[in-house]
């Protein structure tokens, strides 16, 4: 046992500039974990709650001295002397200390970062990296990076409807060839956004952000992009979209503006399989709003065989949110971000119950983060085999690939690389 010898927050900032919640925690044993946590911009009404002072004197009333306040006057003094390596019990006596259905008394903020500062002090008291501590030698599966190369919606000003256009280089024998694949192809891209005279400044996540006509000019440019690069698209390199569809949902009427008009769910549906039947795409985020179970009942039934329809602000890693779209039948794979349920043993638990039924996981950032890399290692810990961390730019997003570089080199000839296997449209390829 390492018992917990002091926990200590502070605030500190994201990578745009917002304040956020950092978490030392000591144990008897000599060992320090450290918690960071993250902040979505993009965010599911069902998520849990992330406490901010609301004092627009301070940060324009994003500062969290409260929840660093509730870290160290309310958590603190009920958790120290507790053993740092429970994790269930050191989360559910935080759960119990809040006592809310979305850890809207303490926080999420404040809780996940004691939650994550606890787990690194364990794994190093226990001598382990993160994803040895998490996983056993059972994590050994490198996951394919979903870059988001381009941005729109509430990452960039809305310069198209669609949140996020990623690639995911799954034709690659090892994580750092598909790595360098993805890099390849993001400068190649810049470089034929400027010549065709687009802005390619960047968005939240490091993703180019151009203003264009419609949202499927996006999906054309990344495939000129890919094959300039001298990639194949769809065998080598496939799309992904996040497209934050409760973003542009109207509650009122029932509808999605989307290109410019006002559409209902039909017409969205339509849409998308003609996407799909256009272009090498292999997963779908967000299709439709949060609360829209119909649809996503309508879209996992037609298409679901064929690709994965991942629910973000539909799930929010909530596991009484995911066993209702497992019964309902609404998507088929879980997006992961701690700070949408606010634990580690909540987090854990969520990705069990995917696995468990079919579920594939993408486990994800925010775009709001730090330079910590707890997800790189989750994502091998759990054999994921996804992991979406944004473009292959800004030192916070690049951290993350960088871990999983550092994670394939340590485990040596037992490292896979997921490739084919993360996806369903890729079956035709897995020999």
């Amino acid at each position: 046992m390492a018992a917990i010898e002091s926990v200590y927050a502070r605030e500190i900032l994201d990578s745009r500039g917002n304040p956020t919640v950092e978490v030392v925690l000591d144990t008897d044993d000599g060992a320090q974990g450290l918690g960071l946590v993250p902040s979505g911009a993009s965010t599911g009404e069902a998520e849990a709650w992330e406490r901010r002072d609301g004092d627009k004197s301070r940060y324009q009333g994003k500062g969290v001295l409260d929840a660093v306040k509730a870290v160290n006057e309310v958590i603190a003094p009920k958790v120290i002397g507790m053993d740092a390596a429970d994790q269930r019990a050191l989360d559910e006596t935080m759960i119990e200390l809040d006592g809310t259905p979305n850890k809207g008394k303490l926080g999420a903020n404040a809780i996940l970062g004691v939650s994550l500062a606890a787990l690194y002090s364990s794994a190093e008291s226990a001598g382990l990296p993160l994803y040895r501590y998490i996983g056993g030698t059972n994590g050994h599966i490198l996951p394919v990076p979903n870059m988001n190369i381009m941005n729109g919606g509430a990452h960039a000003d809305f310069a198209t409807d669609i949140q996020e256009y990623m690639i995911s280089p799954y034709g690659f024998d090892t994580y750092r060839e598909a790595l360098r694949a993805g890099v390849e192809v993001y400068h190649t891209l810049k470089g034929i956004l400027k010549k065709d005279g687009h802005d390619t400044g960047l968005g939240d996540e490091g993703g180019f952000a151009p203003k264009m006509k419609s949202n499927e000019d996006s999906l054309k440019y990344i495939v000129k992009a890919i094959e300039a690069a001298g990639y194949e698209p769809g065998k080598q390199i496939g799309l992904c979209l996040d497209v934050a569809s409760s973003e542009f949902y109207s509650k009122e009427s029932n509808t999605y503006h989307f290109d410019g008009a006002d559409r209902d769910a039909a017409y969205m549906l339509d849409y998308y399989k003609e996407l799909v039947s256009k272009y090498p795409l292999v997963s779908i985020e967000d299709p439709y709003a949060e609360e829209d179970w119909d649809a996503w009942q309508k879209i996992t039934a037609e298409l679901g065989d064929q690709l994965q329809f991942v629910g973000d602000d539909l799930l929010v890693t909530n596991p009484k949110r995911l066993q209702k779209g497992i019964d309902l039948k609404a998507a088929n794979s879980l997006l992961v971000k701690l700070n949408q349920i606010g634990s580690v043993t909540e987090t854990l638990d969520a990705i069990e119950l995917a696995t468990e039924n079919g579920f594939t996981s993408m486990v994800s950032h925010r775009s709001g983060e730090t330079p910590d890399t707890t997800i790189s290692d989750l994502a091998v810990a759990k054999n994921t085999r996804q992991i979406k961390t944004g473009a292959p730019a800004r030192g916070e997003r690049i951290a993350k690939y960088n871990r999983l570089l550092e994670i394939e080199e340590e485990l040596g000839s037992t490292a896979l690389y997921a490739g084919y296997s993360a996806f369903k449209a890729c079956k035709q390829y897995i020999k």
